[in-house]
């Protein structure tokens, strides 16, 4: 049996290692160099960078039997490319879900732009933890009142630069981040509005709800898309069907 695990996330990641132990090769696509490195040292798993289109997705599925979908729980369109292309190839797919943030406190919101609304009419500094991606939903804003936090790559600087994002306001940092991380980063830029998304544990939402706690800021967090799927327990047992094990 062979597998594709589209991957960049946490989940992928704990996916990944778990057949590299049960002696199970995996191949692992993911979008960028970063997410590769994170893979490196797992025998039997080879990573494929790039990001693909739907069409490139479904030529390389034809060399697969299963696939399995461990993107980001808010990448709806690249889930969506996913599910068309093993339906093209006629490969099998699931799902690997994150759990959600077990509480919550603050304002949920359906998108980034209805975020940017609510703030447009608000006042004080704001922290956007949100990735490079959803930066243009806040371009009506006053870009010295942003400061994202964006993963220290050429792509994600160049997004805050095409926002219009004062250098001294972006935070280029790799996570995951301690609660005593983000209460810092909070006090220092005297954030008043944190917007997020509820990543899970696996995203350090909760280290943000109590660093929101403990500055004094208000919690902006942008919903996930509703989706069904597994957990990783699921998956696993799922590729491990008819593939082979190692004797623990």
């Amino acid at each position: 049996m062979s597998i594709l695990i589209f991957g960049g996330t946490t989940e992928g990641r704990l996916l990944a290692r778990e057949l590299s132990r049960r002696g199970l090769p995996a191949w692992v696509s993911v979008a960028t160099p970063l997410g590769a490195e994170e893979l490196s040292g797992l025998p039997g798993i080879t990573p494929l960078v790039g990001r693909k289109t739907e069409g490139e997705m479904a030529a390389l599925l034809r060399g697969f039997s299963r696939c399995v979908d461990a993107t980001h729980p808010y990448a709806a369109e690249v889930s969506a490319n996913i599910r068309a292309a093993c339906a093209e190839a006629g490969v099998p797919l699931r799902r690997l879900l994150r759990a959600p943030g077990d509480s919550f406190m603050g304002i949920r919101v359906d998108a980034p732009e209805e975020a940017a609304s609510l703030l447009a009419e608000q006042e004080g500094n704001i922290l956007l933890a949100i990735g490079a991606k959803g930066l243009p939903a806040f371009a009506g804003l006053d870009p010295a009142r942003l400061y994202p936090r964006v993963l220290p790559v050429e792509e994600s600087l160049a997004a805050c630069r095409r926002a219009g994002i004062p250098t001294r306001n972006i935070i280029a940092m790799h996570g995951p981040f301690s609660r005593a991380l983000n209460a810092a980063i909070l006090e220092q830029y005297r954030i008043r509005w944190m917007v997020t998304k509820d990543g899970g544990a696996a995203g350090g939402f909760g280290e943000k709800l109590d660093a929101a706690r403990d500055a004094g800021a208000e919690l902006v967090v942008i919903g996930r898309p509703e989706e069904t799927g597994d957990g990783l327990e699921a998956v696993l047992a799922w590729l491990l069907e008819t593939g082979p094990q190692k004797e623990e």
